[in-house]
């Protein structure tokens, strides 16, 4: 299967879940959304970025929800995108990660401005799950808004494991950023 089937079959799952997620609901749906993971290690920082990742919110219930396919990050180095597929995240076993989750005090984006809200809920990461809070920062402008965040995961706690012969180059704690675009 050439590149351009395998990513128009992604698309089709991440976008198709998130857009049915978002019709039955009455959500935003953020088509741009940007998941970066960074690792700031003795030896070596390693960072990867995913721009295909999706996501939905409903500013009614507070529900919101982002999947990524683990094969979406692109790193500097190849063979760093490589180790992280097939030793850590295990991508073939476990394609994909996912947050659902409800933001709290999700009343004011209805209203432009800038507020800062927690949103909790579970990250599922490498098949294992875990609750999560963090504060994310919403700009609201004309209906459009505009999500960022940042925050921390201990690679332990999903159960990926870093080999001590690697141990100074990969941080046990990785911080995770989130930007996210809803329109209607």
């Amino acid at each position: 299967m050439n590149k351009i089937n395998i990513y128009s079959i992604f698309f089709f799952m991440i976008f198709g879940g998130i857009a049915a997620f978002a019709q039955k609901t009455s959500s935003l749906v953020s088509k741009e959304t940007s998941i970066t993971f960074y690792s700031n290690a003795p030896l070596e920082d390693i960072e990867a970025k995913s721009t295909l990742a999706a996501s939905a919110m409903n500013i009614k219930t507070g529900d919101i929800i982002f999947r990524v396919k683990n094969t979406s990050f692109q790193f500097d180095k190849k063979l760093m995108q490589e180790h992280f597929n097939e030793n850590y995240m295990e991508s073939d076993k476990y394609p994909s990660a996912e947050f659902k989750g409800k933001i709290e005090g999700v009343e004011k984006l209805v209203h432009d401005g800038n507020y800062t809200l927690n949103v909790k809920g579970n990250l599922q990461v490498h098949g294992v799950t875990k609750i999560y809070t963090t504060a994310v920062i919403f700009n609201v402008k004309s209906g459009i808004i505009k999500a960022n965040t940042s925050f921390q995961i201990r690679l332990a706690d999903h159960r990926i494991t870093i080999p001590s012969i690697v141990g100074k180059k990969i941080a046990e704690v990785v911080k995770i950023s989130v930007d996210a675009l809803y329109k209607q």
